[in-house]
């Protein structure tokens, strides 16, 4: 038995760097990944595909670790980079994307994140299961967000 967590989320932000920084932070995987909390390992599997394996959270008779991975497709001209979920690596599958738009003296960050994250755990525990991933999922994501805008000389 298991429970499946479905997210969507969007995030915005402007930050002090200049496009072709961030461009290069965000397009670059695991430079990009060294920014997200909690990441136990990023594995590279060629072709612009890697695994995200992220550190166990909860208790010791109860907790969650995400597996996934994604293909990166990143288009220097538009400044995106969008990933596609890999099916058959781990337990929850994720679509996202960054785009980003030059401001006179800063970038602006559109981030946007949607999938699902299977949890093996009886159906009976989905009400207490859905609301604390999707909070971890949103605190993790706001983290590394705002490390993000660190690395990157702080919010406009």
């Amino acid at each position: 038995m298991a429970v499946t967590v479905p997210f969507d989320l969007a995030y915005e932000c402007e930050v002090k760097a200049g496009i072709a920084e961030v461009f290069a932070v965000l397009s670059h995987v695991p430079t990009s990944a060294s920014f997200f909390p909690k990441v136990d390992k990023l594995v590279d599997l060629g072709e612009d595909t890697y695994r995200w394996e992220l550190q166990k959270v909860g208790t010791a008779q109860v907790n969650i670790q995400t597996i996934y991975a994604a293909k990166y497709r990143c288009d220097p001209k538009r400044h995106t980079v969008i990933w596609t979920a890999v099916k058959g690596q781990g337990n929850a599958q994720v679509n996202g994307s960054w785009t980003l738009t030059r401001k006179p003296h800063s970038t602006h960050l559109l981030l946007k994140i949607d999938g699902e994250i299977v949890v093996p755990l009886p159906a009976l525990m989905k009400l207490i299961v859905v609301p604390i991933a999707t909070n971890e999922n949103e605190k993790l994501i706001e983290k590394y967000l705002a490390n993000l805008a660190h690395r990157f000389g702080g919010e406009v």
